[in-house]
């Protein structure tokens, strides 16, 4: 039984903005070691990579129904990639504790301005 679908949308330079802003603070607070590993793979493209998995924390949030407002902590949600290149999400402390018991499925998609994630859980 589906239990919540989620999907959003994210601007690539929204995402820039932050890096720039707050830099190593903003990786810290919303991605996890694994996501900013495998984004710095893509250099000079890896914004796109963090939008996505931003978009794919933002979709999460939607689809459990408590957005970030609720105690949702953005580095309990990760995304990481089977050889194949699925995305696979990861959680950790509260959120796999609520939600560990479902499962997770991701798309992420992105063109050179827009990223764009959809997440259901079902279970």
């Amino acid at each position: 039984m589906i239990f919540g679908i989620g999907n959003d949308i994210v601007e690539v330079e929204r995402i820039e903005k932050s890096l720039t802003k707050y830099g190593q603070r903003f990786l810290d607070r919303v991605f996890t070691k694994e996501e900013v590993e495998y984004c710095q793979k893509f250099n000079g493209t890896e914004n796109l990579h963090y939008a996505a998995r931003f978009a794919a924390k933002e979709a999460f949030s939607k689809a459990v129904g408590t957005g970030f407002a609720k105690g949702f902590k953005l580095n309990e949600f990760g995304i990481v990639n089977e050889k194949s290149g699925e995305p696979v999400a990861i959680l950790t402390g509260d959120l796999l504790k609520k939600y560990g018991k479902y499962n997770i499925f991701v798309t992420l998609s992105h063109s050179d301005d827009y990223a764009i994630a959809n997440v259901l859980l079902e279970g």
